[in-house]
């Protein structure tokens, strides 16, 4: 006897889409995702990878740091990868000045390349460096001498030696320390400056291996766009706040410096 035949069978079974369908679902899918990424590291967090030894031995080559771009505010310069090169107003909303002594990443504003260093000088400041001493409104930001140190850097044979010191600036209770080879480096003798609003100073931890806001030529003898000079608040793209992990690499020679392994979540 054959089986009755249940009607509503058919509505219990999965309904079968097309590929049209299934695509359109995965299209929506990963948009949704791109526009969740992109959001996220221009208004939340960026991630950025140290490429020279400018900020040594706070960072060093290879160090992977995290980036909170909310910190300041936003511009265009806010944004990640090429869309800041969209024609979008210049300006700056929730605009916040940072603290003397914060690690800030940046866009160089003469050649747009993107840089890392500390704030040393902030709008309405008077700042020189006369013989590698630094001096902050008339006043010398005292150094203290630590001890000194070989190294290689990075992908070269050569060793460099360097005197490292612990500096602390004024209006800042954390110290930080840093590397200077001599006191007789092009960039250890400097004009007066007079910081504008809306403006600041930045130099590298690595004082004489460093182009910041001390190199005040336009262009090298090859031709080539230098330092930023002062740096306006609209190219600052957030603060350095952690170092998340490094796959820095270097030759463990005895006697010359180098990070020790395992650097993870280190806090700048």
């Amino acid at each position: 006897m054959p089986k009755p035949v249940d009607e509503n069978s058919h509505k219990n079974e999965p309904e079968k889409r097309s590929f049209a369908a299934w695509l359109w679902s995965e299209v929506k899918f990963f948009a949704v995702l791109g526009v969740f990424i992109v959001s996220f590291i221009t208004l939340v967090w960026g991630h950025f990878k140290i490429p020279s030894e400018s900020m040594q031995p706070t960072l060093e080559v290879g160090d992977h740091i995290y980036v909170s771009k909310y910190a300041y505010g936003y511009s265009k310069h806010s944004l990640p990868y090429l869309l800041h090169k969209l024609p979008l107003p210049e300006g700056r909303i929730f605009s916040k000045v940072p603290e003397r002594g914060d690690v800030v990443v940046f866009r160089n504003p003469k050649n747009e390349l993107v840089m890392i260093k500390r704030v040393v000088g902030l709008p309405g400041d008077k700042l020189q460096v006369r013989q590698g001493q630094l001096f902050l409104n008339d006043a010398p930001v005292g150094r203290e001498k630590l001890d000194g140190r070989l190294y290689r850097p990075h992908k070269s044979e050569r060793v460099v030696s360097v005197n490292v010191y612990e500096q602390t600036l004024p209006d800042s209770e954390d110290s930080f320390v840093i590397y200077e080879r001599n006191d007789s480096y092009p960039l250890d003798n400097t004009p007066v400056f007079i910081i504008p609003a809306d403006t600041l100073f930045f130099m590298g931890d690595n004082r004489d291996n460093s182009i910041d806001s001390r190199d005040t030529r336009s262009r090298d003898e090859l031709g080539r766009l230098k330092g930023p000079g002062m740096v306006h608040m609209n190219f600052v793209m957030g603060r350095a706040d952690r170092m998340m992990f490094s796959f820095k690499r270097c030759n463990r020679d005895e006697d010359l410096y180098c990070p020790p392994k395992g650097r993870w979540m280190v806090k700048l």
